[in-house]
């Protein structure tokens, strides 16, 4: 009998059970197939031809997870590939307005604390001084930041947000809370903010003391 397609079971001497699949572009016998596979100690049952009759039960495909299944007991590996598919979907949305992490740091910085000199900006980011005016003179470029007087003491420049850079990143934090939703969609609202509780934990403790702060030079990528 020909058919172009026959699924089923099979099940060798111990009891293991293997699903069949047989595919083929043109007609095949399949029942000379099958008589090759009983000669090997399968025990062949509920073959079904895929023209008609009722079909069998859904096999789930074998699992594509390349990472080891040793490692997920490892919490500093699961931080690192989190934290690198979030890094990757942060920076694609960055991307997409032409910034990078750095420009973001400085934007929310500000936002955070008011105007600031370059030098207390770059103390805070722990980032090169020469590398933050870099940075900083990007974001003057189109208009998110600007370089002015400090109203406290006119001898100082500071760096502020310019009321176009606070609109974007108003828009830009919302943006970024999406991704965070697309990233965290196992978890419900509690088990969210659980995980951002035990997360500012662990920062606050790795995160050094303002003055141990090593100057970092910028990724290229950031």
């Amino acid at each position: 009998m020909e058919q172009p397609v026959v699924s089923g079971f099979a099940h060798d001497l111990s009891g293991a059970t293997f699903a069949v699949v047989g595919i083929a572009s043109m007609p095949t016998d399949w029942a000379k197939v099958f008589r090759s596979l009983a000669n090997t100690d399968l025990t062949l049952d509920s073959l079904t031809g895929g023209g008609g009759g009722t079909p069998p039960p859904a096999i789930p495909p074998p699992s594509q997870s390349m990472t080891p299944p040793s490692v997920l007991d490892l919490n500093a590996y699961l931080m690192h590939a989190v934290g690198r598919a979030a890094r990757r979907r942060l920076t694609e949305t960055l991307e997409a307005r032409g910034l990078r992490l750095w420009h973001l740091s400085v934007m929310a910085l500000l936002a955070d604390l008011g105007p600031q000199m370059k030098t207390a900006l770059a103390t805070r980011l722990a980032i090169n001084a020469s590398d933050l005016v870099k940075v900083v003179n990007d974001l003057v470029r189109v208009g998110q930041v600007g370089c002015v007087r400090d109203e406290a003491d006119r001898r100082r420049v500071v760096v502020r947000l310019t009321p176009e850079g606070e609109a974007s990143l108003r828009s830009l934090s919302a943006e970024i809370a999406r991704t965070d939703d697309e990233i965290l969609a196992p978890l419900d609202a509690a088990e969210r903010e659980q995980l951002a509780s035990l997360l500012r934990r662990v920062h606050g403790h790795l995160e050094p003391a303002p003055a141990d702060l090593p100057r970092e030079r910028p990724d290229p990528a950031d």
